[in-house]
């Protein structure tokens, strides 16, 4: 079977991304095309967004193409950082042939887990994934079936730190750079999110911020809404509150029970969390406050 990602990482090899924020003033886009210029760097997309020309916040996403940019890691890291350092910005330099180290944690529910293997072994989820972690041993056949490590952890309230220890340990040793929670129904305590601040992504069952926490399609039945949905979201220490990358939703009726906004919901949560997941592996977003700008 052909390796979707040893395809891509060579027609990759020279293409690089930067992601920028900083005060808005003249001479960002200038200063920032010069420089990519100078090193030969033809850029293949730019995007950019101002929330106030008049003292706002400027954000700027480019991808480019650079001859040789394996030899050049260092030297425009260096360089680029003369410029970040005159307009003050806040920046990251991603090349796009190093793919990003995704763990998926799952519980008992597996129909985002399904979508999301689905996508990667089609070679539509451009990245890594070198294991998945349950607290519930159902996904273990699955899982497997992919050639994926599938490690069961089972964690509770009572057992918490004790699983997130060995976790963290499993994070540290496949190298992980981004966490998707699928479905993982364990609240995460301060210290881990901490550790993996703006890359822990979670699908909520919910168009937040309503409904915020558990049981959200029983509630959203008694209260008989019409539009159900579900969230992306980047994790934080305040429960479903954290920057959201995506929704969206589907309208229901006064027939629908619980059941059947269970059923439509999971069709919602598993295309909007893989839609998040790639724009987070695509370096598409920037997390500002409480805000996500997503290009």
């Amino acid at each position: 079977m052909k390796n979707h990602r040893q395809v891509f990482q060579n027609e990759q090899k020279n293409r690089g991304r930067l992601l920028i924020t900083c005060p808005d003033q003249p001479g960002i886009v200038a200063a920032v095309s010069q420089f990519l210029s100078n090193h030969e760097a033809n850029i293949i997309e730019s995007s950019q967004y101002s929330t106030n020309p008049e003292g706002g916040d400027f954000f700027m996403r480019i991808e480019f193409e650079c001859p040789d940019l394996e030899s050049k890691k260092s030297v425009l890291r260096e360089e680029f950082d003369t410029i970040a350092q005159t307009f003050s910005m806040e920046w990251q330099l991603f090349f796009v042939k190093e793919l990003k180290r995704a763990a998926i944690f799952v519980s008992k529910e597996l129909h985002c887990l399904r979508e999301l293997l689905l996508e990667w072994e089609s070679g539509d989820l451009m990245a890594d994934i070198p294991l998945v972690i349950s607290n519930h041993p159902d996904a273990k056949d699955f899982v497997e079936s992919f050639g994926i490590p599938f490690v069961h952890v089972p964690a509770n309230k009572n057992t918490r730190q004790e699983a997130e220890q060995q976790q963290l340990e499993l994070l540290e040793e496949y190298d992980i750079d981004v966490i998707i929670l699928a479905r993982y129904m364990q609240i995460l305590t301060p210290a881990f999110v901490e550790a993996y601040s703006e890359k822990i992504i979670n699908i909520h069952h919910s168009f937040l911020p309503a409904f915020v926490g558990a049981k959200p399609y029983d509630r959203a039945f008694e209260r008989g809404v019409k539009i159900i949905g579900a969230t992306s979201h980047y994790v934080t220490n305040d429960l479903d509150e954290g920057p959201i990358i995506e929704q969206d939703v589907k309208r229901v009726n006064h027939r629908d029970q619980v059941e059947d906004l269970k059923k439509n919901g999971k069709i919602i949560e598993r295309s909007v969390l893989v839609r998040a997941v790639k724009w987070h592996i695509d370096d598409r977003i920037i997390v500002h406050e409480n805000k996500t700008i997503v290009f």
